[in-house]
């Protein structure tokens, strides 16, 4: 079974028993989390596009940081220099079911 879940503003195909990175989600390694935003359902070649499917996950990791990334600006000949970093924030999930 094969679905598209819209998490947190963007849109991931999940399996049951797949792991994956979203945007950070509120709550603790080891709490239960349910997804009612599906869009799509694929089921052994039967598609619907119902919204009664609900998608249960487990946090494997409540905060997990991403890569950093530096934004540096500068204007030539002006001694204007500006230098911004962060790092992105990601939960760690994995899918236990598709009902």
């Amino acid at each position: 079974m094969l679905a598209v879940v819209k998490i947190a503003g963007q849109q991931f195909k999940v399996q049951a028993g797949d792991s994956l990175y979203v945007p950070h989600l509120q709550g603790k390694t080891g709490d239960k989390v349910e997804f009612n935003d599906v869009l799509f359902v694929d089921n052994n070649g039967s598609i619907s596009f119902t919204s009664k499917v609900k998608v249960k996950a487990e946090i494997l990791n409540d905060l997990v940081q991403g890569d950093k990334v530096i934004a540096f600006k500068m204007k030539r000949r002006k001694g204007f220099r500006k230098k911004h970093g962060h790092r992105t924030h990601y939960t760690q999930i994995k899918i236990e079911n598709i009902a």
